[in-house]
């Protein structure tokens, strides 16, 4: 079942080809300057989103991640993209027991490897905050400084804390927002922060496993849906299937604005997709015919204004 399925089309002259590694291998698109930080908004974001599988140990996952942030800083990325909980594996006792030392300190490693690489990275950990537990998005920056922890919101499991908050943030001055996993089901938590300005929605999951087959074509839907009922593009990063069937299912994607996949992983594959997004084609259009509607209008406004900006 060792499908591989790729698609593409002519965003950037997009070239798909191979780059041999030590795991799985590189999809990767026509090479692009790294755009400086400036005020600005980058025409071009070069994206790389890994679909990296973790075990249960949590010093051998954060070290994979650093050594994937490197290869996709070679490979001219400005922003690694990484599956949901990938720094612990997505295992209900590790998460939960895991303590917030641990937890700080992989974080920092995984900082201290952006500012040398000279990237951004989101990577899926979970957050203690007092005595809350968070399934969270991490966003840091290329000085290694952390612009966002971003909580999941619509929970599948029964050991986190909801989320408390959505938000927009910018990346090489591209408004940009996350989303994790059962997040993708609901529409308004797109919705909203692309009205608020996101062009860019990166989406970090583990979604279910090839046993429950039922579900693999309605996931690749919902998150298509998102990109072309907004308008904007979607990287998302999602955990490979193992070889037993057990894991996710793989088919991590860059989806853009009008919904077409531009690039899409393997199932088992420890793949990783680059791509540059030409950021005028994320015009945001299908949100913001949302305005247009007398009755909506202010509803919608008034749930744009729960949105933080992070600048």
């Amino acid at each position: 079942m060792r499908l591989m399925r790729w698609i593409a089309c002519g965003v950037c002259g997009l070239l798909i080809g191979g780059m041999s590694a030590a795991h799985g291998q590189t999809v990767t698109s026509r090479p692009a300057d790294r755009p400086a930080a400036e005020r600005r908004p980058a025409r071009t974001l070069r994206v790389a989103a890994v679909q990296m599988r973790s075990s249960r140990d949590l010093d051998d996952n954060v070290a994979r991640t650093i050594r994937f942030i490197q290869r996709a800083a070679r490979n001219r990325a400005r922003v690694v993209v990484f599956p949901e909980c990938s720094v612990t594996g997505y295992f209900k006792d590790v998460v939960v027991q895991t303590q917030a030392e641990a937890l700080k300190d992989a974080e920092q490693r995984i900082a201290a490897a952006c500012r040398e690489a000279g990237v951004y990275a989101i990577v899926g950990m979970p957050v203690r905050d007092g005595g809350k537990l968070f399934n969270s998005a991490v966003v840091i920056s290329p000085e290694g400084g952390i612009i966002e922890r971003y909580h999941k919101m619509q929970l599948a499991e029964d050991w986190p804390t909801p989320g408390d908050h959505l938000s927009i943030y910018k990346i090489d001055g591209v408004w940009c927002t996350t989303i994790v996993c059962h997040d993708e089901r609901y529409p308004e938590l797109v919705r909203l922060p692309v009205l608020a300005g996101a062009q860019v929605v990166f989406y970090l999951s583990h979604e279910s496993g090839l046993h429950d087959e039922k579900k693999l074509e309605p996931y690749r839907a919902q998150i298509q849906a998102r990109a072309v009922e907004n308008g904007v593009y979607v990287v998302h990063a999602n955990a490979p299937a193992n070889d037993d069937a057990s894991g996710s299912h793989g088919h991590s994607r860059i989806i853009l604005p009008d919904g077409n996949i531009m690039q899409e992983a393997s199932i088992f594959g420890e793949d990783v997709l680059v791509a540059d997004l030409d950021i005028g084609r994320a015009n945001r259009i299908n949100a913001t015919n949302t305005y247009r509607s007398q009755l909506l209008a202010p509803w919608w406004r008034d749930g744009v204004s729960l949105v933080r900006r992070i600048e």
